[in-house]
């Protein structure tokens, strides 16, 4: 089952990183097919989830993946400026009570991401809820379901090293860490993939590990989302594993 992968921005059309991952091939094998979007004018983020729904729509595609935050952080979680995933993970920026955020020019985007996200959920889509245990959507009782993703916390979990920002993003850069990638995991892709695309790639190759019986391969972090106060709160980032840490999570059952 195909899953598609977003590297969310709000500036251009042609700045978001969009790409429908498959396993279809034999040993693990990826197929990546890079979706380019060069629409003229900004992002909006209700245009921009009618497509995505409408895209998923057609391909029969029930895991959205999104590199952007989804929630804003629990008053109660312990912590002063961040939600517990984002603790976790050590990310660059955070989303603290609503409205807040750091730095302070990170919000603009985070909430366009929350736009997005409700957006896709008016239209039927709900948050991954639990990861108490992992495997597909289905089995969770849940049809379509919104997985967010963190592609520099991907590659590292892959045992990579993370693609350099985009502004300091050579094209050596580039072809070495798609490169490296592919020698983790077999990957064939209808295009050579720009900055947003790989991360695209990256982030959503924990999308194709939900979809598995087990889920096994992928890693999820954080608490569960919830309402709180008339906000989204908290919300799981779902990485992907290697594929030697696969092989050894595959051979436990999960009660």
């Amino acid at each position: 089952m195909a899953v598609l992968s977003v590297d969310l921005a709000f500036g251009r059309w042609s700045d978001l990183g969009i790409v429908v991952l498959d396993r279809t091939g034999a040993g693990g094998a990826v197929d990546c097919e890079i979706l380019p979007w060069n629409d003229a004018g900004p992002v909006d983020a209700q245009t921009l989830a009618g497509r995505l729904n409408h895209e998923c729509g057609v391909r029969g595609i029930r895991v959205l993946l999104l590199d952007g935050p989804q929630a804003w952080k629990s008053e109660g979680n312990g912590l002063e400026h961040a939600r517990v995933s984002e603790r976790q993970l050590n990310t660059a920026a955070k989303t603290g009570l609503p409205g807040m955020v750091k730095p302070v020019t990170y919000r603009r985007f985070a909430e366009f991401c929350l736009d997005v996200y409700e957006g896709l959920c008016r239209r039927g889509w709900r948050r991954l809820e639990t990861a108490a245990r992992p495997g597909s959507p289905q089995e969770q009782n849940q049809q379509r379901v919104l997985v967010e993703s963190y592609p520099f916390a991907a590659w590292k979990s892959l045992g990579l090293k993370p693609l350099p920002s985009k502004r300091r993003c050579r094209v050596s850069d580039l072809a070495e860490a798609f490169g490296a990638l592919r020698a983790l995991a077999p990957l064939t892709v209808n295009r050579p993939p720009n900055h947003d695309q790989l991360q695209a790639i990256v982030g959503g190759l924990a999308g194709l590990e939900l979809e598995q019986e087990t889920g096994a391969g992928a890693r999820i972090v954080g608490q569960p989302p919830r309402r709180e106060d008339g906000h989204w709160r908290e919300g799981f980032i779902v990485l992907p594993l290697p594929p030697m840490k696969v092989k050894e999570l595959r051979a436990l059952r999960w009660d």
